[in-house]
């Protein structure tokens, strides 16, 4: 059976969104290449037509995840007024906590990052670099935007390692009010917040 010359390249597509999901939820180290190729129906010796290693898929699938997290958490200049408010909240939710593969592949994957090749870390550090400058921007405070960014990760972290829900909610809840009372970023507008919630 011949196959029509754009199915590698969706195939490649596919491989990377379920891998995404598989590693965000379960972990990348611990995920064979068998299971990551069974997710889209295929089996493990068709992995290196489409990767050279294991390492080189997860030096994409981060590249990836960073480069969409920090654009759509930066905004543009067509954002609202509120948009870290708004991004803030959103990134500190319960529904984010509860669903690590649709989420920032940070608090899901830092470990495996900090212990990756340098070429996945400058990946990351350039996205980073790239949410800071414009939350900066948009805050008036560079230190502020780092600590931003640091607080919204490990308030994640925590509040996926807990076990009550109502822990969970306090951790998220705290470092909304925290970041809206300690680093001048204006709260949601109550009309807007409740569209959000909807």
């Amino acid at each position: 059976m011949r196959y029509p010359s754009s199915h590698k390249e969706e195939t490649r597509k596919k491989l990377l969104a379920n891998a995404r999901a598989i590693a965000k939820k379960g972990g990348f180290g611990t995920t064979g290449v068998d299971e990551l190729m069974a997710s889209i129906g295929l089996t493990g010796g068709a992995f290196y037509g489409h990767f050279p290693s294991k390492e080189a898929l997860f030096t994409e699938l981060v590249g990836e995840e960073v480069a969409n997290s920090a654009e759509m958490l930066a905004g543009d200049e067509q954002s609202p007024p509120d948009h870290v408010a708004q991004r803030l909240r959103s990134y500190l939710s319960s529904y984010h906590a509860t669903h690590p593969e649709t989420g920032c592949v940070l608090p899901a994957l830092g470990p495996e990052i900090a212990r990756a090749d340098p070429e996945v870390k400058a990946v990351v550090e350039q996205g980073l670099k790239q949410l800071q400058k414009s939350w900066a921007s948009r805050i008036g405070n560079p230190d502020a935007a780092w600590a931003l960014i640091a607080q919204c990760v490990g308030a994640l972290v925590l509040a996926r390692c807990v076990e009550s829900e109502r822990t969970r909610k306090d951790i998220l809840a705290s470092s909304r009010r925290f970041i809206e009372e300690k680093h001048a970023v204006d709260p949601v507008p109550e009309s807007r917040r409740k569209r959000m919630t909807q």
